[in-house]
């Protein structure tokens, strides 16, 4: 990837957001950083520490209609972006019936169409050596009980990305898919919370946002297509068939 002149990271405001702002904000001390949450002061936060060229901006990506024109009034303030983070991500834990309709609609906006919304606005004016990361997770991958909204965006976002890498890649512009098992996180938490506790709820592999992170930027950096983490996730992220039987019999259950 070319040395970055604007970056946009969405979810900023969270872990894994955040620690990708201040990881990107590192290996490109000269980038513009703009930074995307619906979370405004814990936003504002983030970019106070990361200096006068981080920028807050509360967006809220289920509201796709309007993002055209937030679009177009960051990019006549702060030009092109040339690096699209697409790390938002709102998860729950909860049966078909326990999600409802509504929340299974924000839960698809926040993670799917928000994300494939801004690549469609991000694309035209992004040029040769861009880069777009789009955060999926290993729900996205392997079936698990009380995903189902959640895990249907998030193989759609994996899905889409992988294309769109293939697609662009003669257009010089680098997509990255990223596939997080579980990450030290409010999202985490959330979910933990959200489950019957058992042995495989209280011990599965867990990564920290700031190792993620790292390895998202050099995977960006030097055109990885693809990062699975904690790296115990690549096994089923190749044994697909095998780890959804795996789950189906001992993942844990949605209390509701």
């Amino acid at each position: 990837m070319r040395t970055a002149r604007h970056i946009l990271i969405t979810g900023a405001a969270g872990a894994i957001g955040s620690a990708l702002a201040t990881r990107f904000a590192a290996r490109h001390p000269e980038a513009r950083l703009t930074l995307v949450d619906v979370a405004e002061a814990p936003l504002r936060a983030v970019a106070a520490a990361l200096g006068p060229l981080a920028e807050a901006r509360r967006w809220d990506l289920t509201q796709v209609d309007a993002l055209p024109g937030l679009w177009r009034e960051l990019t006549d303030a702060r030009g092109p972006v040339d690096v699209l983070v697409n790390c938002a991500g709102l998860m729950d834990i909860l049966s078909i019936g326990g999600t409802g309709w509504s929340r299974g609609a924000t839960l698809l906006g926040v993670n799917l169409l928000g994300p494939l919304r801004l690549i469609d606005l991000a694309l035209p004016e992004m040029g040769r050596g861009g880069c777009i990361v789009n955060v999926s997770s290993m729900a996205g991958r392997v079936p698990l009980k009380g995903c189902t909204y959640y895990g249907a965006a998030k193989a759609g976002l994996a899905m889409a990305s992988e294309i769109a890498h293939v697609e662009l890649a003669a257009q010089g512009i680098h997509v990255v898919t990223v596939y997080p098992g579980p990450v030290a996180s409010g999202l985490e938490a959330h979910a933990r919370g959200q489950v019957a506790r058992s042995l495989v709820s209280k011990y599965i592999p867990t990564g920290t946002p700031e190792v993620l992170a790292a390895k998202i930027v050099d995977a960006c950096d030097r055109g990885v297509p693809r990062v699975v983490y904690p790296s115990v996730y690549g096994v089923p992220f190749v044994l697909n068939a095998l780890a959804a039987r795996v789950t189906a019999s001992v993942g844990p259950e949605p209390l509701r």
